[in-house]
């Protein structure tokens, strides 16, 4: 009779996804892994395989919190309304492992080696740049944006900002949430 596994998957992974978000892909050991997650070698490669196959599905549930929290804002919002207040809440947590995001510290951190999970973050931050564009758009049909804005490019713009409010919002003596008022503020005048 097979055994019940130990753990929850999905709690594993919500585990490991902090700890890589925290310390990054060359700062996460097999045994901050072992560690964290409360597993013996043989029942961590028995799990997932590998690191960097655990770290991927770490960057996909990020993504997926991510969309999924944009969706649920948008729900209760409206486009332009989700837009106005991910700002703020992208830096909010004071649960969250960091405050930048950790789609584009691991673009950054594996980019120069060519690691293939660099790729993945990156095709992430694209999908959400197509959901920034997509609340763009529908704004623009409701009448919310004027018609000669590109959505596409509001969208690199916007995800832009965030990325370097998310960093800023890293820094001692930055008022983040000043930034993301201002990054709010600006879509009013669109």
């Amino acid at each position: 009779m097979p055994r019940k596994p130990k753990h929850d998957r999905n709690d594993l992974i919500e585990r490991a996804r902090n700890l890589f978000w925290q310390r990054g892909w060359a700062g996460t050991s097999l045994k901050d892994l072992e560690a964290c997650l409360d597993m013996k070698p043989g029942s961590f490669y028995s799990a997932f395989g590998s690191k960097d196959a655990l770290f991927e599905l770490a960057l996909d549930k990020y993504a997926a919190d991510g969309a999924d929290r944009l969706q649920a804002l948008k729900q209760e919002l409206g486009p332009i309304g989700a837009l106005k207040r991910f700002p703020a809440l992208a830096i909010a947590s004071t649960e969250a492992p960091a405050k930048a995001c950790m789609l584009s510290k691991t673009l950054l951190e594996l980019h120069a080696h060519k690691h293939p999970l660099a790729a993945k973050a990156n095709s992430h931050l694209l999908k959400m740049e197509q959901h920034f564009c997509e609340l763009f758009r529908e704004a623009q049909q409701a009448g919310e944006i004027a018609a000669h804005h590109d959505p596409e490019a509001l969208a690199r713009r916007y995800q832009s900002d965030l990325l370097g409010l998310r960093v800023s919002a890293e820094r001692e003596g930055v008022d983040a949430e000043a930034i993301a008022q201002e990054i709010a503020n600006s879509l009013t005048r669109l």
